[in-house]
């Protein structure tokens, strides 16, 4: 038997393998995170996402940097949950199924610096986790007061059962570019953040974390915010007009984002972990953005000016006062659902649609588990 038989052997017991499976049923997502899934966190911390972010579905602002939904919130969806309420959001939230830890600027590793001095947020992964932490203990301690924290807050077997999902890393690579590092510098912490990452993972793991679905980081190269903010390094494109090194450096952060699950399946053997190669979904996109819908992927669809449609100074939502009145200048494009771009750094809920359904189904998974059935402990 030769190499592509045996392939095609595994590739038929894994399909039925997973056509007569039975769905997980996960009865909560815990999300940890950036931006890519932050669906309030920071806008209850520092100040609301300012409109025209949420019109296309929520109509309003909905706490997301986003004209609608993200990715987690299809991935809620799919599964029958309603979308996560951010931690921080301490009004109307409802947490029996789940909580959203993920805050927009976050890092796997502590910036040390102030929002307000570096734009990046001061939750980063290991402060999510200690929320996490926390929220285990005073919830369980609430539920036990009965009324209604019993129909707000988890039981404490769903800790176990539950689906947790992590979207985070690209903000550690582009804070790097944004302090003038070289990319042999980015490239010299790569390390270090794996370690930090495999440790956090493990300290949920030991607080009951056993289902875990981890995303890799976006094509960076291709977000006209580093293209803007870093035009030395950016001035070397690829075929599509994406920034090749912020690129190359995006991928090599996620080989070794893969090697760490991979490490994690046999440092932690009862839990489950899904890789799930979200590069290359939202490359896609870029490349051939008419074949699904998509037209001009490297311009913002809110925003002021520039090539891209972007200015650092003047983003989605700015205004400038003239003659005692407020002027909205950061405005949003005639037809979101054909932009890949929504404000320059993150996706349109068109995008973000499109990104799930590449994954949901496990072809850019490893191992290739679909969504629906994250929980399978051996492929």
């Amino acid at each position: 038997m030769d190499s592509y038989q045996a392939l095609l052997i595994l590739n038929i017991f894994l399909l039925l393998k997973f056509t007569l499976a039975t769905p997980c049923n996960f009865p909560a997502i815990f999300n940890f995170g950036d931006s890519n899934s932050d669906t309030g966190g920071l806008s209850a911390a520092f100040g609301a996402a300012p409109p025209p972010n949420g019109e296309t579905f929520f109509k309003k602002p909905a706490g997301r940097y986003c004209d609608g939904r993200l990715v987690i919130d299809f991935i809620a969806n799919s599964l029958g949950l309603p979308y996560l309420d951010a931690y921080l959001d301490s009004i109307g939230t409802n947490f029996s199924h789940g909580a959203n830890f993920a805050t927009a600027g976050s890092t796997i590793r502590r910036e040390n610096r102030t929002l307000f001095q570096s734009g990046f947020s001061p939750f980063s992964l290991d402060v999510q986790t200690w929320q996490f932490n926390q929220f285990i203990n005073r919830s369980q301690f609430a539920y036990e007061k009965g009324g209604v924290y019993r129909e707000i807050l988890p039981t404490q077997d769903i800790f176990s059962k539950a689906l947790y999902t992590f979207d985070i890393g690209q903000n550690d690579l582009t804070s790097g570019y944004f302090t003038n590092m070289t990319t042999n510098e980015v490239k010299g912490y790569l390390p270090d953040l794996m370690q930090r990452f495999t440790n956090l993972v493990k300290v949920i793991h030991d607080l009951g974390g056993r289902y875990f679905w981890i995303h890799s980081t976006g094509p960076i190269g291709c977000l006209p915010y580093v293209l803007v903010r870093v035009p030395a390094i950016a001035a070397k494109k690829d075929q599509v007009g994406c920034g090749e090194v912020f690129n190359e450096v995006a991928q090599l952060f996620n080989a070794k984002l893969k090697e760490t699950v991979a490490q994690l399946r046999k440092d932690l053997p009862s839990a489950t972990f899904t890789y799930v190669d979200v590069y290359s979904a939202k490359y896609e996109m870029f490349k051939n953005p008419a074949k699904h819908g998509f037209e001009e992927p490297l311009i913002s669809c809110c925003g002021h000016g520039g090539k891209y449609n972007y200015d650092v100074n003047a983003g989605c939502g700015a205004t400038i006062r003239v003659n005692n009145t407020e002027i909205l200048i950061g405005k949003s494009c005639p037809e979101p659902l054909k932009k890949v771009c929504w404000d320059g750094i993150h996706y349109t809920e068109a995008a973000n649609r499109f990104i799930f359904e590449q994954i949901a189904d496990g072809k850019f998974s490893d191992p290739p588990v679909p969504l629906k059935l994250a929980c399978l402990h051996k492929v």
